[in-house]
């Protein structure tokens, strides 16, 4: 991956038009051929991107080089019109680094045994459920849990331990395939965890996904009745 923060103004060009006028901005260069413009702020969003398959080539600053252009980035993607032009006047840092092989999101032991839990005491969800598979293969990930309700529905079950908005929208682009499948559609969506914010709740709401919070000390049976006093 190669890290340029620099003073740059940055053009989209192709089915959307965009502008970025110039600031000091941070650019990743991803060995998939990504190029993402990111600025201070924002959290993990880019301000602009353009997605592989693309192509870099960096060519020294032209006509624009009296406005104070010192290089200007082009980027194409490979299989359309559209271009990413960033034109660079200042390069602040510029390093380069392998990141190897990546292994991917590996769950924290929590949300991996709340997993394990419920797929064991899968009636946690309803009445007749039962489980089909942990794990289930999707071409953008793994579906927690797919199970089928008490009348054989298919039903897709996210785990969290702490469920907030980015879960709701995992849970529902898994939805979204699995509505392809003709063999499980309609496929329905639980979104579960420990705590799940009013904003995910209400997102999950409005897309038609139900919401279960789980105690995680049931789940475990250590869940002491006797000492309740409600």
């Amino acid at each position: 991956m190669r890290l340029v923060i620099a003073r740059c103004s940055v053009d989209y060009a192709g089915r959307l038009s965009a502008h970025l006028p110039l600031a000091t901005r941070l650019l990743l260069v991803k060995a998939d051929g990504s190029v993402l413009v990111h600025s201070d702020g924002g959290s993990y969003k880019p301000l602009n991107w353009m997605s592989p398959p693309a192509r870099l080539t960096v060519a020294p600053a032209g006509e624009d080089a009296a406005e104070g252009v010192v290089e200007t980035w082009t980027v194409r993607n490979l299989k359309s019109d559209d271009r990413l032009v960033v034109s660079v006047h200042e390069v602040l840092h510029d390093s380069s680094h392998e990141l190897g092989v990546d292994p991917g999101l590996v769950k924290d032991g929590v949300e991996a045994h709340l997993q394990e839990l419920l797929a064991e005491h899968i009636g946690t969800l309803g009445d007749g459920y039962r489980l089909v598979r942990r794990e289930y293969p999707t071409a953008i990930g793994p579906v927690d849990i797919l199970a089928r309700d008490g009348g054989g529905g298919a039903i897709a079950v996210e785990i969290k331990r702490r469920g907030d908005i980015d879960g709701v929208e995992q849970l529902t682009r898994y939805l979204e395939l699995l509505n392809r499948d003709p063999q499980l559609r309609p496929v329905a969506g639980v979104f579960a965890a420990q705590e799940i914010k009013p904003q995910a709740r209400t997102l999950a709401t409005d897309r038609g996904i139900r919401c279960v919070t789980l105690d995680y000390d049931a789940l475990r049976g250590m869940d002491d009745v006797s000492a309740r006093l409600f």
